[in-house]
């Protein structure tokens, strides 16, 4: 029986986090991130289905959401669910450097790590993918869609050789599922190798979209 490290939250500079390290080798480093509204507790539910060689960091997002809770980016009037490359950057390029920072500490191998978002968080883990294909291993891509702008990283085929699980809900009320669809075609078109789990349900994850992630990420 594999046995788990407590998670610790922690404080890092102005960061927020909860945090499991690996208690077998070899570690792996996988990145949890919230939906809009989120924090660093939302994504913690998935912790337990991934094995101890996993050191998992579930960040809270910088800003604050006008609703209560946190988002990857500033909100501006009438951009809801449309968040673009440009506002989404900052919180990629900051993510990479928290990582470095944490994995100096503490000793990590950190060349390389998995990223799984949930909605917003999973617009940010395709634009991490994107804009950092020699340090993202795997994606995971639940509820989520390509933002606004990325459409331009595309033709250069950055997630060449890349596996990215993407899971979907035909009755999504906030990102409908031919927007799913199309991030779908994106990402292979940037080259990725798309696993892809679409089924009856809403803005969330379903049992059986989970059991295949669980699958893909072991």
């Amino acid at each position: 029986m594999m046995t788990l490290n407590e998670p610790l939250l922690l404080k890092h500079g102005d960061w927020t986090l909860r945090l499991r390290t690996a208690t077998e080798q070899p570690a792996r480093l996988l990145l949890l991130l919230h939906g809009w509204t989120g924090d660093e507790n939302s994504m913690w539910v998935f912790a337990r289905r991934f094995s101890a060689t996993f050191t998992i960091l579930a960040p809270r997002a910088p800003y604050t959401a006008p609703e209560g809770g946190f988002s990857w980016r500033p909100i501006k009037p009438n951009t809801w669910g449309f968040p673009t490359l440009e506002e989404l950057r900052p919180a990629a390029d900051r993510l990479v450097s928290l990582v470095d920072e944490l994995a100096a500490e503490r000793a990590w191998n950190a060349a390389q790590f998995d990223v799984i978002g949930f909605s917003q968080g999973a617009a940010l883990t395709v634009l991490l993918g994107l804009l950092y294909p020699n340090r993202v291993r795997r994606m995971g891509v639940l509820a989520g869609f390509l933002p606004v702008n990325a459409e331009g990283l595309i033709p250069a085929q950055p997630l060449v050789e890349k596996s990215v699980y993407m899971a979907h809900g035909l009755q999504d009320e906030l990102v409908p599922i031919a927007r799913a669809r199309q991030t779908k075609a994106a990402l292979e078109q940037a080259g990725a190798q798309v696993a892809y789990c679409e089924v009856e349900s809403g803005h969330k994850v379903s049992a059986e979209c989970l059991r295949g992630m669980e699958t893909f990420f072991a």
